[in-house]
C-alpha cells in the first residue's frame, strides 16, 4: 500500500500536536474517488476538533475543505474522472497529500477559477451563502450585523449581504480590518475593541438579524441588538460556547428567534450541495464575489496556520498547501 504525507494527531491539545506524518494511503473503496489535494482550508471547525470541543476519534482526520485533482475513481462512479479539477467541503482528512471522498461530495470547478479560491471558498462561502439566502433571507431594506466582519466568513458575507440589498454593521478589532470590511460592503464598521459595539447599533434602531461565529463573548450583547422579533444566527464560536441561558429572556426583549446553524444541513442532499456550491463558484468565476486570501502555508506549517487563526490575526482565509 502506498504512503503519504499527513497531519494526523493522536490525542486533542494545542496547535503544537499537529506535526507531519507519514500515513498509509487508504484504497478507492465503492463510489468514492482519491483526490491529490492542491490546497486545503483552514477553519475554526478543524480549531474545535483539534481541542476536543468536538469529539472525534483518533487519529484525529483534520481539514474538512479543499481543492484539487481527481487521481483515481471508483469503476462505479462515472460522474467524475481522473484529471477533473474539484472541491469539496465537510470531507475529514484534508490536510495530507491526498484524500478519498465520496464522489457525491465533491463537485467540479469551473476551467476559470484558480484552485486556491475555489478551496478558500467552498466551506465559508457555502455557510454565507446559506446564512443570507436561507436561515435568515436578508433583502432590500433589511438590516444585519456580522461579527468578525473582516474574517473569512464576514468578508464573503458583506459581500452576498450587498446583493441584495442590505444594510451591513459589521464588528471589526482594527482600523485596516474595518477598511476591509467598507471595501466588501460593509455600511458601518465597529471597533468592537473601543466601541460598545450594542449601544452603537440601538442608537440606530437595532438589526433584524445578526450573524455571530464568535459566541461566548458577543451572544448576550448580540440579544439587545435585534428589533422585535429579529433573529440570533449563532454559527460558530471562535471564543467559546455559549453558556446556557433563560428562554425567558426571549420574550423580554422582544419575542427574539435563536437558531445554531450547521453547513451540513444545508448541503445535505447532492442537489443542494451542487446547487450551492454552484452558485458560489459562479460568482467567483464571474469576479461578483472577491474572495481574498491571507496567506498560503506548507502543510508542515499547519501549527501556525492554527495558531494565526486563534490569535485573529489574519483577514480572509488561511490555506495549506501540501
Amino acid at each position: 500500500m502506498s504512503r503519504m504525507r499527513a497531519i494526523r494527531p493522536t490525542a486533542t491539545g494545542g496547535p503544537e500536536v499537529m506535526t507531519l506524518t507519514e500515513v498509509e494511503d487508504s484504497p478507492v473503496g465503492p463510489g468514492q474517488a482519491r483526490v491529490k489535494v492542491a490546497f486545503a482550508g483552514v477553519n475554526f471547525i478543524d480549531v474545535y476538533f483539534r481541542t476536543g470541543q468536538y469529539p472525534m476519534p483518533r487519529p484525529l482526520l483534520l481539514g474538512r475543505e479543499g481543492a484539487g485533482l481527481v487521481e483515481e475513481v471508483a469503476t462505479d462512479v462515472v460522474s467524475l474522472g481522473v484529471g477533473d479539477r474539484v472541491a469539496w467541503s465537510d470531507v475529514p482528512g484534508s490536510y495530507a497529500e491526498h484524500i478519498i471522498a465520496p464522489a457525491a461530495r465533491l463537485v467540479r470547478v469551473p476551467d476559470d477559477t484558480p484552485l486556491d479560491r475555489a478551496a478558500a471558498v467552498m466551506l465559508q462561502g457555502m455557510t454565507a451563502h446559506y446564512l443570507v439566502h436561507a436561515t435568515y433571507v436578508l433583502g432590500p431594506g433589511g438590516r444585519c450585523l456580522i461579527h468578525a466582519a473582516a474574517g473569512g466568513v464576514g468578508l464573503l458575507l458583506c459581500q452576498m449581504a450587498r446583493a441584495v440589498g442590505a444594510e451591513i454593521v459589521g464588528t471589526v478589532s482594527t482600523d485596516a480590518k474595518a477598511a476591509l470590511a467598507a471595501a466588501a460592503g460593509c455600511d458601518t464598521p465597529i471597533r468592537y475593541d473601543r466601541d460598545d459595539f450594542a449601544a452603537v447599533v440601538k442608537g440606530f434602531g437595532g438589526v433584524d438579524v445578526v450573524y455571530d461565529s464568535v459566541g461566548k463573548t458577543t451572544f448576550d450583547h448580540s440579544l439587545d441588538c435585534l428589533r422585535p422579533r429579529g433573529m440570533m444566527v449563532l454559527f460558530g464560536q471562535s471564543s467559546g460556547a455559549v453558556p446556557p441561558f433563560d428562554l425567558q429572556l426571549l420574550n423580554r426583549k422582544g419575542s427574539l428567534f435563536v437558531t445554531r446553524p450547521n453547513l451540513a444541513h444545508y448541503i445535505a442532499t447532492r442537489d443542494e450541495l451542487e446547487a450551492r456550491a454552484g452558485d458560489v463558484l459562479g460568482r467567483v468565476a464571474r469576479g461578483a464575489l472577491d474572495v481574498r486570501i491571507d496567506r498560503i502555508l506548507p502543510l508542515a506549517d499547519a501549527a501556525e496556520a492554527h495558531r494565526l487563526l486563534e490569535s485573529r490575526a489574519t483577514s480572509g482565509k488561511l490555506l495549506l498547501a501540501p
